[in-house]
């Protein structure tokens, strides 16, 4: 090979590298606009709320925009499908849950994102719902409550923030291990379903800590239970569900931030570096806890198993309920 083909074969490869380099680099640095974050639920619930602070967060962390865009209805699937067609470059991002990513493969025939086509960042956040009920209802205790559903089966209603979300699958886990007859409302979030237990619409109300807790201490609800396994640091007085005798009952809610599929991995490691340090904050540590969180400081690899385990749990309950696909 003479001198001259070398040199042509060292700038052909130089070229490859560069270009390859390139496709998995973004063009200009991240983020340059604000960026949004999808909520698939409305305003004034707990993942709204959450999301607003992690939101916060960032925006000072990277030093742009970053902004809450609420999408609520038909379980997630509304949000969840505007983020998944949503262009791949960063500035799109969806606060996921167990609806969006795991419940709504088991409880829709056909749906119009795949979840396994995000790309996932990193887990945010776990919090229990919590079991609240009108004060007009004649019972203080899950027990009680039961032997009432019991002696009056399909009187009890209970609200939940939509179809297949944790709130439905509590109330359903509930139904199933207590054998008894209660009648599922499904509401768009828990800005629509609050109101509707306090004023009696409803009957009961599988929501989240951070939301009803002021609603309790004012007496406007009570609350009957929590759906972890323990019983939460926010609310300590408040029993488990687990604990009045149904050992296997276990409901948690997390959060994981996911992006279209195809963003690119030099932003997701930002973004997943960023959330981390987040994370870890002891004055964010605080804002989450005050909003009846728990940080969980886990990036893709504990996101990945915390769903695979979620989807082993969640169509085994499923079966379990006898929900029906929509």
């Amino acid at each position: 090979m003479t001198l001259r083909s070398l040199q042509r074969c060292v700038a052909l490869l130089a070229a490859v590298f560069a270009s390859h380099g390139m496709a998995q680099t973004p063009a200009t640095p991240w983020p340059t606009q604000p960026v949004k974050i999808i909520v698939p639920f409305g305003a004034g619930g707990g993942t709204d709320q959450l999301t607003r602070l992690i939101a916060n967060g960032l925006t000072t962390d990277l030093q742009q925009s970053f902004v809450v865009d609420n999408k609520p209805g038909a379980a997630t699937l509304i949000g969840s499908e505007l983020a998944a067609r949503a262009p791949a470059d960063g500035y799109t991002l969806l606060m996921s849950g167990p609806a969006s990513m795991v419940t709504n493969r088991f409880t829709f025939k056909k749906l119009n994102y795949s979840p396994e086509a995000f790309e996932k960042v990193a887990l945010v956040a776990y919090t229990p719902n919590m079991l609240v009920v009108n004060p007009a209802m004649p019972f203080k205790t899950v027990q009680e409550m039961v032997a009432y559903a019991k002696a009056n089966p399909g009187k009890l209603t209970y609200a939940s923030f939509g179809a297949g979300t944790t709130s439905h699958l509590a109330g359903e886990m509930l139904r199933a291990v207590a054998g008894i007859d209660i009648l599922h409302v499904p509401y768009k979030g828990a800005a629509q379903a609050l109101p509707a237990v306090v004023s009696g619409e409803v009957s009961m109300f599988f929501d989240t800590i951070v939301t009803s807790m002021p609603f309790v201490a004012d007496g406007k609800l009570r609350a009957l239970g929590v759906t972890s396994p323990q019983r939460s640091s926010i609310a300590p007085a408040i029993p488990t569900i687990a604990e009045q005798g149904y050992p296997d009952f276990d409901v948690v809610v997390w959060y994981g931030i996911v992006a279209p599929q195809g963003t690119p991995k030099p932003i997701l490691d930002k973004l997943d570096a960023s959330l981390t340090k987040l994370m870890k904050d002891p004055d964010f540590k605080l804002k989450f806890a005050a909003a009846g969180a728990e940080p969980a400081v886990g990036g893709r690899k504990e996101f990945e198993s915390v769903i695979a385990k979620e989807l082993v749990k969640t169509e085994r309950l499923v079966k379990q309920s006898g929900m029906t696909m929509q």
